[in-house]
C-alpha cells in the first residue's frame, strides 16, 4: 500500500489537492468544519434531547430506522451545503479525508484497522457483496441456519443459482423456551462437514430476539480450522446488525472472520450507511463483485500507474456516487455513540428490554418468545398473544400511541424494541397497554 493511500485508509490524510482553487475558495466553508467531539450526556433525557422523535408517541421499532442525533443531523447539513454549493469542488477537496474520517471513526469504535473496513449502503448490501464474492472451490459448501433474514437467505440463494454452490440451511435449536448457548453451538459443530466453507450466522434474529453467542461459535470452530488448509478453514460470517451499537464487545473480541452491518439502526448512523469488516488473514477469501473508486484501481485502469496489488478490502467499498452527505456524517455518529459509552448503553438497552419480558412473563394469554437471560438476548423482545393475529396487536397498540412492529417472517410475532431514547415509566406503560389486550 503506498503511504498516500496508508494516510487516506487511517484518517490521517487531507484532500486530494486535485481542486486546490476550488478548496481555496471553500476556506471557512462546510469542507472546514472541525472533526467534532464525542457529545458529553449525563443523563438519559440529556440524549434523548439530541433526537427529533416525536413525544407523543411511545417508540419501540426505532431499530428499524434510526431517528437522527443532532450531531448527526449538522454534518449532514454541513455536507450537503457543500455539495451544492459546488458538487465537484467539495467532493474533489474533501473525499479522501472525508471517508479516512469515517473509517478512522469506525475503526476506533470497533477496535479493529481501518484498513479492513469496506464501506456500503446497508446491511443487505453488505451481505450481497460478501456472499456473492467469497471465493469457493468447487466441491466447497456453504452451512447457513434456518433462523436467518431475508437478505441472508437470498443472497446465499443468488450466490448458489449462479455457482452451483451448495447452501446447507439447519435449524439451531429445538424448542426456542429452552434454548441454550451449548445447544446453538453443538448444532453447528454437529452440521459441519470437511467441505464446510463457510458458516452464515446472524447475531440478534429479528424474528425471535435470540443472541447467538458468537465468541463461543468461533472458540468451537477454531480447533476445527486448525486441523484445515488455510483456503479450507470454515470462515464464520455474521450478520451483526442488531447487535452492533447494543453489545459491549469489539470485532476482534467478537471472534468472527466477517462482520456486516447497517449503521443507520441502534448506532444512530446516517440514514443509507453501513459497513463490511473482516479480519486480515480473511480478506483474500474475498473477491470484490462491483467496481471500487479506490485511487490506486481508477489509475491502473487508466495506465498512469502500473499494476499493482491492491488489497481485498480496499477493493470492496463499491464505487460510484452515493449519498456522500450521509456516508460523510457517519463518522459523527460513531463519535456520538461512543461519547455515550458502549458499557453504559449496554447496560440501559438490557435493563429496559429484560423490563418488558419480565412483565411479559407475567400476563396470562401471552407467550415470551426471547430468550430472558442477557446472555440469549440483546434490544428485541417478540411475543405473541392467544387469540390475536401479531398485526392486528400492532394496529391495537398504535392506537394507543406505541409504536411496536410484526416479525416479517413466515412465522409472524408482535415485536418490541426499547433503546436508550426510552425510559423505564415508557416500559411500564407498554405492558399496561398489552395487558387491556389479553
Amino acid at each position: 500500500m503506498q503511504r498516500r493511500d496508508f494516510l487516506v485508509r487511517t484518517g490521517l490524510a487531507l484532500g486530494a489537492g486535485a481542486f486546490t482553487g476550488f478548496g481555496r475558495a471553500f476556506a471557512g466553508s462546510p469542507a472546514e468544519a472541525p472533526a467534532r467531539a464525542a457529545t458529553l450526556l449525563e443523563d438519559w433525557d440529556a440524549v434523548r434531547a439530541q433526537f427529533n422523535l416525536s413525544r407523543d408517541h411511545i417508540h419501540l421499532a426505532s431499530f428499524f430506522l434510526a431517528s437522527h442525533p443532532k450531531p448527526v443531523r449538522e454534518a449532514i447539513d454541513r455536507h450537503r451545503r457543500g455539495l451544492d454549493e459546488s458538487p465537484i469542488g467539495y467532493w474533489f477537496e474533501n473525499i479522501d479525508r472525508f471517508e479516512a474520517d469515517v473509517l478512522g471513526a469506525a475503526a476506533q469504535h470497533q477496535g479493529v484497522q481501518p484498513t479492513d473496513i469496506a464501506l456500503t449502503d446497508s446491511t443487505t448490501m453488505g451481505l450481497g457483496l460478501l456472499y456473492g464474492g467469497l471465493k469457493l472451490r468447487q466441491g466447497q459448501e456453504i452451512l447457513t441456519t434456518r433462523h436467518d433474514h431475508y437478505s441472508t437467505e437470498i443472497s446465499l440463494q443468488k450466490r448458489a443459482e449462479r455457482t452451483g454452490t451448495t447452501v446447507r440451511s439447519i435449524p439451531l435449536y429445538e424448542r426456542i423456551e429452552a434454548v441454550t448457548e451449548d445447544e446453538i453451538v453443538q448444532s453447528i459443530l454437529k452440521a459441519l462437514t470437511p467441505r464446510t466453507r463457510v458458516v452464515a450466522v446472524t447475531w440478534v434474529h429479528s424474528s425471535t430476539g435470540l443472541k447467538l453467542p458468537i465468541r463461543k461459535i468461533a472458540d468451537a470452530l477454531a480447533p476445527v480450522n486448525a486441523q484445515r488448509d488455510p483456503a479450507d478453514r470454515a470462515l464464520l460470517c455474521v450478520d451483526g446488525v442488531h447487535g452492533l451499537g447494543i453489545e459491549d464487545v469489539t470485532l476482534p473480541e467478537l471472534g468472527c472472520d466477517f462482520f456486516v452491518a447497517g449503521t443507520h439502526k441502534w448506532l444512530f448512523g446516517p440514514r443509507g450507511t453501513g459497513f463490511v469488516w473482516g479480519k486480515p488473514q480473511a480478506w483474500p477469501a474475498a473477491s470484490a463483485i462491483i467496481p471500487t473508486f479506490n485511487h490506486d484501481a481508477y489509475e491502473i485502469w487508466m495506465k498512469t500507474i502500473p499494476p499493482k496489488e491492491i488489497p481485498i478490502s480496499a477493493t470492496m467499498t463499491p464505487g460510484g456516487f452515493h449519498s456522500f452527505e450521509h456516508r460523510w456524517a457517519l463518522a459523527d455518529a460513531f463519535r456520538f455513540h461512543g461519547g455515550l459509552g458502549k458499557e453504559r448503553i449496554a447496560a440501559r438497552t438490557h435493563e429496559l428490554n429484560r423490563h418488558i419480558k419480565e412483565g411479559l412473563a407475567k400476563i396470562t394469554k401471552v407467550r415470551l418468545l426471547t430468550p430472558m437471560s442477557d446472555s440469549l438476548s440483546s434490544g428485541i423482545v417478540c411475543f405473541e398473544i392467544d387469540g390475536m393475529k401479531p398485526q392486528a396487536a400492532v394496529d391495537r397498540l398504535m392506537q394507543r400511541r406505541i409504536i411496536a412492529s410484526e416479525t416479517p417472517y413466515a412465522t409472524q410475532y408482535v415485536r418490541v424494541a426499547a433503546s436508550v431514547l426510552n425510559t423505564p415509566e415508557e416500559m411500564d406503560a407498554t405492558l399496561r397497554e398489552i395487558r387491556s389486550l389479553v
